[in-house]
């Protein structure tokens, strides 16, 4: 039976989880439609999420129609938690796009119209609660057009606006028509001869719609039901379903982990071609590797990368490994049901792979995992309370980083503290409340503080050779950093050749690498750079007669570990870094005649606007913002605008830091700023492990 895997995006709000509900009960999977306020609903399944009436986490669920198995994900529309939306995107054939007719374009419509265009994922538009106070119509239209900027198809006009009555009228009028011409030319010159057929324009909607081109709109209510047949015919006859060979080699992406009763990992899939068997011993992970001895990562930063850190690891080299299925399950008719087998295209809840995380590939890797939202800008320190046991929350944190793969753990060992990074104060309510109900441990958090990043400044380098000056360590390394463009991540590369020495010595150079640059000149994580290996050596294996491996005269991993943070800070230093915080760029609409109000405020929060226009008694500002200065802007709006200033804010770039001070981040490394701090400090450590059994 052909699948369609399909995706709900929405502010929060807007009514996702109901339309969710319409659907599965218009399926016929439920026999009740479940209600957000009630906590009753299908996908929401934790406690947390019946209670809050939020969704936290992405659920899937499968219902039938005309012939087409559809796997329905549901996901968070709160921008605190959009990691859950981005681990989603990668594994959709098509998505529904819910817009509140009474509240509009909001922030994360936007973000989100953006991510889908970008990424040419088939998308139809649900205008939903027309059946509410306030609804309108033409004017929510009229704001996707201009908001949005995308190509739009009325499939239809509503009536009865805020009223239970109120439907939705099917026909595609002339709107639909220019918007299909703008972009078919064969169609555009018929529609200028004066004459298109109705065969010709839905065939002209259906090629537009599944290659991304056009997004048509219906209006409706979750609640009522009105619109939502029309959507469901939509999504049958206008959204592709999935492709795939399930007789080709095995390639998937995991896109959800979570733990079972047990504790045991349990890995969610999306399938792209071949079969999963029950039983089968599959490789996992993507080691990035390019030919010639590149690595790439174009992934945006996440934080606390370093020797302590848990969760997302933008800069990690990816772990490969193989494990052995001992579960399968996929979704049919609003569950999960056990299977022997799966083939291309589906859903799978995949158990005995131990080691699995977020974004690796199954089999043959396939599509990459990537980034396409903000990084978490935000950073707390978690304080235990009173009787919890530091080392029970940081397993806990651990494994919530797990599931959450944007939720940075960096532990730092001399003051004993742990930090999470976060989207928001929502998410760090979610993180406190989680953790006392899953793990009975009671938290409070310090304030929130912004997560900055460092870029090199210029090009340095630096080199020490086995056995000469001061260098303890029986290695060569020598390591020349060069900045990158914005967004380009960080490179590892070679000048040296591949067989000049072990690879394993290799191996180590570049992990080492990225695990030290996570902790820049400052303290913060340092991005977009290449980082080039000019030199290398080591001492060969030595051995004495009739005797065993000498360590103390052949080199090993060990060495090449600790040379190499020495080395790059001191291409770091000679390069010098610039420290950038996170900016975000804002939409600001108030009253014309508060406008001289608003500029030096504005001005004094280090914002500046780019672009004002002025729409009757409307004026519309915009412009970047630094994202520590957010909060302060949304606190003082109301008092500037008499309560009627709307701001949207999203993440943008990050920008150099220029007024006041360079922010520092308490090291949590060994601080190879420092030579001699950090030889006895990994002195220590080398001589702790070899007094331990098999040390």
């Amino acid at each position: 039976m052909p699948l369609l895997n399909l995706g709900i995006l929405a502010h929060v709000d807007a009514g996702k989880t109901s339309l969710t509900e319409r659907l599965l009960h218009t399926a016929g999977v439920i026999d009740e439609i479940g209600s957000v306020d009630a906590g009753s609903t299908t996908t929401d399944t934790l406690a947390l999420e019946r209670r809050r009436g939020i969704t936290i986490k992405s659920a899937v669920v499968s219902f039938p129609l005309d012939g087409v198995t559809v796997n329905l994900i549901d996901t968070p529309g709160h921008p605190d938690f959009i990691a859950e939306v981005e681990r989603v995107l990668g594994v959709l054939d098509g998505a529904v796009l819910v817009v509140s007719a009474v509240e509009g374009v909001q922030a994360q419509t936007r973000v989100l119209m953006r991510t889908l265009r970008r990424l040419r994922l088939p998308t139809l538009v649900f205008v939903n609660k027309i059946d509410r106070r306030g609804a309108r119509d033409t004017a929510v239209l009229r704001q996707l057009a201009q908001r949005l900027a995308v190509p739009l198809v009325p499939m239809g006009t509503a009536a009865g606006l805020g009223t239970r009555a109120a439907r939705f009228l099917p026909g595609l009028g002339p709107a639909a028509l220019e918007a299909l011409a703008d972009q078919d030319d064969v169609l555009l010159a018929a529609f200028l001869d004066g004459a298109v057929p109705e065969a010709r324009l839905r065939g002209a909607l259906a090629a537009q719609t599944r290659d991304g081109s056009v997004h048509p709109v219906y209006f409706g209510s979750a609640i009522t039901g009105a619109g939502v047949p029309e959507l469901v015919e939509g999504i049958q006859r206008l959204l592709p379903t999935a492709a795939g060979d399930p007789h080709g080699p095995l390639s998937g992406t995991v896109f959800k982990v979570e733990r079972g009763p047990a504790g045991e990992k349990v890995a969610y899939a999306r399938l792209f071609s071949g079969t999963l068997r029950v039983r089968d011993r599959i490789p996992f992970g993507d080691g990035g590797k390019d030919a010639g001895g590149e690595v790439n990562d174009r992934r945006e930063p996440t934080t606390g990368h370093d020797a302590h850190t848990t969760g997302a690891r933008a800069t990690d080299a990816r772990a490969s490994g193989a494990a052995r299925v001992t579960a399968l399950s996929v979704f049919d008719h609003g569950t999960d049901i056990r299977a022997d087998s799966a083939g291309a295209g589906r859903i799978v809840k995949v158990w005995g792979l131990g080691g699995i995380r977020i974004g690796d590939a199954l089999g043959t890797p396939g599509r990459s995992y990537e980034h396409h939202f903000a990084p978490p800008t935000l950073e707390t320190v978690v304080v235990p309370g009173p009787g919890t046991d530091r080392r029970s929350l940081h397993l806990a944190l651990t494994q919530l980083a797990e599931q959450d793969p944007l939720i940075g753990v960096r532990h730092d060992g001399p003051r004993g503290e742990t930090s999470v990074s976060l989207y928001g104060e929502v998410q760090k309510e979610v993180v406190q409340a989680t953790l006392a109900e899953e793990y009975g441990l009671a938290v409070t958090f310090r304030e929130t503080t912004t997560l900055c990043v460092e870029r090199p400044a210029g090009t340095g380098h630096a080199v020490e050779f086995d056995k000469k000056d001061a260098n303890p360590f029986l290695a060569t390394v020598g390591l020349r950093v060069d900045p990158a463009p914005p967004g380009t991540g960080v490179a590892f590369r070679l000048e040296v050749e591949l067989g000049s020495m072990p690879y394993a010595f290799f191996k180590a150079v570049e992990d080492t690498v990225r695990e030290t640059l996570g902790q820049g000149l400052h303290g913060w994580q340092v991005i977009d750079c290449a980082v080039t290996m000019t030199h290398c050596g080591y001492s060969p294996r030595q051995s004495h007669a009739h005797q065993g491996f000498d360590k103390s005269m052949s080199s090993t991993g060990y060495d090449f570990r600790g040379l190499t943070p020495l080395v790059l800070t001191e291409a770091l230093r000679r390069a010098g870094t610039l420290v950038h915080e996170p900016a975000h760029r804002f939409r600001l609409e108030a009253p014309a005649d508060t406008l001289g109000a608003l500029l030096p405020v504005l001005a004094g929060l280090g914002a500046v606007p780019e672009a004002t226009g002025t729409h009757g008694t409307t004026c519309v500002l915009e412009g970047t913002v630094p994202a520590a200065r957010v909060h302060a802007l949304e606190q003082r709006l109301p008092g500037l605008t008499r309560g009627e200033g709307e701001l949207e804010t999203a993440f943008d770039h990050y920008a150099p830091v220029t007024r006041g001070t360079v922010p520092e981040r308490p090291r949590t490394d060994h601080n190879p700023l420092n030579r001699k701090e950090y030889l006895l400090n990994v002195t220590r450590r080398a001589g702790e492990r070899a007094d331990r059994p098999g040390g």
